[in-house]
């Protein structure tokens, strides 16, 4: 006779993330001692790290909620290359690769002299980084807002949290391109605060913002259309893989420019972003195989009204500075009211349930 397969307890799904965690704290305690030479500088550095990783699993719980839902619906095969691949790509192409691509096309430097620049002049490395806050903050604001809004702007859309908002959203939907109308009077709106230099930035970074994610759309469609073709079963594959890495990068741009707020190290800031990034991974897996979308009815509201706040967060950061710790809060907030009503929702429907059974 079978037995039926135990559920993984809630810890278990962050067993490697705790792994990774020791590691990159042992490493950032002697990446410490090597750059300070004396015990503070060790402890400083490892408390950056510690800071860093809580940092960016704050901003990143809507990230999980949304890689849950879209992960989902994909393969197995194609789940398992996004958990594997994914991690890898998200902890060393965006918290790594990125940074120093943005210097060597903000400096006109090799990629070896970015490195090098990195290592030997953090502060020159820093202020180019900051330099290029304005273009990446408006071309992932806008991609993000393009993804909240595309989930509340869906005529098929039939479970509302906040209603008589929801509702009429979802029935303006029917409006072909009314969320890229909506995001472009947007970006005409924040351009107009800007000085010349900074709005023709601004604009044309938003702009790529928007093409890249009406892009991604089309060729996800068409990729896994390709692959409904070849197998019934093969819906969300590349495209939907793709789609997540990219999602990833927009969610990743706000944490990488605010790292250097803390420490001006490259290194130290990857150690940071890469541990926060393996309890996103852990988080989601554990999102998908517990079932936890279906079961709080509201959480992916919260996780996407969370998406839209960062994103005009990431447009008001173009004119003022707005703390990090203000951006995880909120969404981390609005995800914690959301699984709140989802609780309370539930409990309703088991007594309502009770009394229609007495």
């Amino acid at each position: 006779m079978n037995t039926p397969a135990a559920t993984p307890s809630t810890l278990s799904y962050f067993t490697w993330a705790f792994i990774v965690t020791a590691l990159g704290l042992v490493l950032g305690a002697w990446l410490g001692w090597q750059t300070t030479g004396t015990l503070s500088g060790m402890l400083t550095v490892f408390f950056i790290c510690s800071v860093l990783a809580v940092l960016e699993i704050s901003l990143s719980f809507d990230n999980a909620i949304v890689n849950a839902n879209k992960l989902k619906d994909m393969t197995p095969v194609w789940q398992r290359r996004f958990l594997t691949w994914g991690i890898l790509i998200a902890v060393f192409g965006m918290r790594i690769v990125f940074p120093l691509l943005i210097v060597v096309v903000a400096a006109h430097v090799g990629p070896i002299d970015a490195i090098i620049m990195a290592a030997a002049r953090p502060e020159e490395y820093a202020r180019i980084m900051n330099e290029a806050h304005l273009p990446i903050a408006a071309f992932g604001g806008t991609f993000l807002m393009m993804v909240g809004l595309t989930y509340f702007f869906d005529h098929e859309k039939d479970v509302h949290w906040i209603a008589f908002l929801e509702a009429r959203m979802a029935r303006y939907a029917t409006i072909k391109g009314v969320e890229i109308a909506f995001v472009l009077v947007l970006i005409l709106v924040f351009s107009r605060f800007l000085d010349e230099v900074e709005s023709t930035a601004f604009v044309h970074a938003a702009i790529y913002g928007l093409l890249t994610f009406l892009l991604v759309e089309v060729l996800g469609g068409l990729l896994d259309a390709q692959q409904e073709t070849m197998s019934a079963a093969a819906k969300g594959g590349l495209g939907a893989f793709i789609y997540l890495e990219v999602l990833d990068a927009s969610f990743s741009f706000d944490g990488v420019i605010g790292a250097f707020a803390l420490t001006q190290n490259l290194f130290v800031i990857a150690i940071g972003l890469g541990i926060g990034a393996m309890y996103v991974r852990s988080m989601t897996i554990m999102l998908v195989d517990k079932g936890t979308l279906a079961e709080y009815r509201y959480l992916e509201h919260g996780a996407f009204y969370a998406i839209l706040i960062l994103s005009v967060i990431m447009y008001c950061q173009t004119l003022v500075h707005i703390p990090e710790v203000i951006t995880g809060l909120g969404g981390a907030a609005l995800i914690g009211v959301s699984l709140w009503s989802s609780i309370r929702y539930n409990r309703r429907e088991a007594l309502e349930g009770a009394h229609g059974h007495g």
